[in-house]
């Protein structure tokens, strides 16, 4: 007997055996039961999420020779014939293929006849909204006023093509498509009756390159039984399928954790050598950091996840959630605008490139919103007779008042060690750069430099970080000093609080001085005018 593909052998032959839909499946199962049948189903979905298959299986539940039911025999002739798909009373029809009125005539002049064997005569038409209008008006009158032994079932991927005096005349199930873990489920369930040894890892890559149709992963399977020789392996799965493995994206992700830009070009020029699709490269960038975001609000999701739970625990404790959002963000619009890259590598590249040249704000200062134009002076009105003609309100230079710097800190001798001016002149960026611009002086005594660092930028703490700031020390302040970080004592004197209320006390002078302007002055008591708080900045600012 030669081959059948996996799709047509395992194809559900009742409802039971169907996967997923349970929607559809309650609804048709009682009207069956109840003997509430209509006269026109019009079954709607993606590609392989089993309309032609609910179809099929309602065929046989009205027309088994024990009567309508909901759970054929599967033995009688009318059942087995429908399965061979050679029942006489069940007219497929190619919708696709047999778009003219002629051909629905053709269909519809049968319809006033007897079934020859079966309860019911059924016409199954899928791929329904390629018919033309013409033949839809021919449709029209039969799906409104059917013999009463004439039912229509109806399948489409494109209801929005469907004339609404079409869906008005008939009852509409949208088939929903699978998530990947309920076809992995049901993969590994044949896999296992076909005796076929699987890694559960490679059958996961089938069931979420299938996007949700059973159909294709059912294909895509048959083609990973043959690649591997009998066998699925997730390596191989990936070779076949032209995706990433989970450690290219792993080292990707480590890289930006660290800030460390070799190590990211690194990263892809070895992905590079598997001849990826980097469209479909960021969108597994995309996917995991989704899933570092749902780790980092929700910790236990990381155990039903597809990654490694570890993994994922690693790196979401080691990115800030604010990171994680911005690189998301980058990456999603990266992808969109990929096609525009004059070549994909580099496209790719300039999106990663892009996550560690961005970072977000660590403290909330005022937003820096473009200055607001004056209302247009209404008819009749004129400013007042003291202001000068409208001019471009502009914020001066402003001379913000003297900020308190951070309290000096004994050093050994009789010198001191200004942090905040150290810390600058480090030239460190990324992690590094985050992690001393975060830190506090506490003590130094010329052997030993003590940091304090406050909780919630503990993620900047990295080993990797933490030696490239000793190292930068060193160069400064001698090889014999020390450094030790202690989480939990930064005393608001960090260079990123100290740089974030200078900016502040600068944002409210320009605020201040445009406040005072005399053609602002002239606007507030013309027209109850109001400055909104944030909307100038300082010309240094713009």
């Amino acid at each position: 007997m030669s081959y059948q593909v996996l799709a047509r052998k395992w194809r559900p032959r009742t409802f039971e055996q169907l996967v997923g839909q349970p929607h559809v499946v309650r609804a048709l199962s009682n009207a069956l039961r109840e003997d509430r049948l209509h006269h026109a189903y019009l079954f709607t979905g993606t590609r392989g999420v089993g309309k032609t298959t609910i179809a099929r299986v309602l065929a046989k539940c009205l027309n088994c020779e024990t009567g309508i039911t909901a759970q054929p025999c599967g033995q009688c002739s009318a059942c087995r014939e429908i399965d061979e798909g050679r029942f006489i009373d069940l007219i497929e029809v190619d919708a696709a293929s047999r778009t003219r009125v002629e051909d629905t005539r053709d269909l519809l002049e049968n319809v006033p006849y007897a079934p020859t064997r079966g309860r019911f005569k059924v016409y199954l038409v899928d791929e329904v909204h390629m018919l033309s209008t013409h033949s839809f008006n021919a449709l029209l009158k039969t799906l409104e006023e059917p013999p009463p032994h004439v039912k229509f079932l109806l399948a489409t991927t494109d209801p929005q093509k469907l004339p609404v005096t079409v869906l008005s005349r008939c009852l509409q199930f949208n088939l929903k498509a699978m998530p990947p873990e309920m076809i992995q489920g049901h993969l590994l369930q044949l896999l296992e009756r076909e005796g076929i040894q699987a890694e559960s890892a490679a059958v996961m890559q089938v069931a979420r390159a299938a996007s949700g149709s059973m159909r294709d992963a059912l294909s895509l399977l048959d083609q990973a039984i043959g690649f591997g020789g009998g066998v699925l392996r997730e390596a191989e799965v990936l070779d076949m399928l032209g995706a990433i493995s989970r450690d290219h994206l792993n080292r990707l992700l480590e890289a930006l954790a660290e800030g460390d830009a070799r190590e990211l070009l690194a990263a892809v020029d070895a992905l590079s050598e598997q001849a990826p699709d980097y469209g479909a490269v960021l969108g597994e960038v995309i996917t995991l950091l989704h899933h570092l975001a749902l780790v980092q609000q929700v910790p236990e999701v990381a155990d039903s996840l597809p990654d490694d739970p570890s993994m994922l625990r690693d790196l979401a404790s080691r990115l800030s959630p604010e990171d994680v959002q911005l690189f998301y963000q980058i990456a999603l619009m990266g992808r969109r605008d990929l096609p525009l890259a004059p070549e994909p590598r580099a496209g790719v590249e300039m999106v990663l490139l892009r996550m560690l040249a961005f970072r977000p704000a660590e403290a909330a200062q005022p937003v820096a919103a473009a200055t607001q134009t004056p209302s247009p002076v209404p008819a009749g009105k004129r400013p007042p007779a003291s202001s000068p003609g409208p001019e471009p309100v502009s914020a001066p230079a402003s001379t913000p008042s003297e900020v308190p710097a951070a309290p000096s800190v004994p050093a050994s001798g009789s010198g001191e060690l200004d942090w905040p001016q150290l810390a600058a002149s480090l030239g460190l960026g990324g992690i590094p750069g985050q992690l001393a611009s975060h830190c506090a002086l506490l003590r130094y005594d010329g052997g030993e430099l003590v940091l304090g660092l406050a909780r919630q930028h503990d993620n900047f703490r990295t080993t990797k970080a933490q030696d490239k700031l000793q190292e930068a020390l060193r160069r400064h302040l001698g090889d014999e000093v020390k450094l030790t970080i202690q989480v939990g004592d930064a005393q608001g004197n960090t260079p990123a609080a100290m740089a974030a209320r200078r900016d502040a006390e600068r944002q409210r002078a320009a605020e201040q001085s445009i406040d005072q302007d005399r053609w602002a002055q002239g606007l507030k008591d013309q027209f109850d005018a109001e400055l909104i708080p944030g909307s100038v900045r300082p010309r240094d600012r713009e």
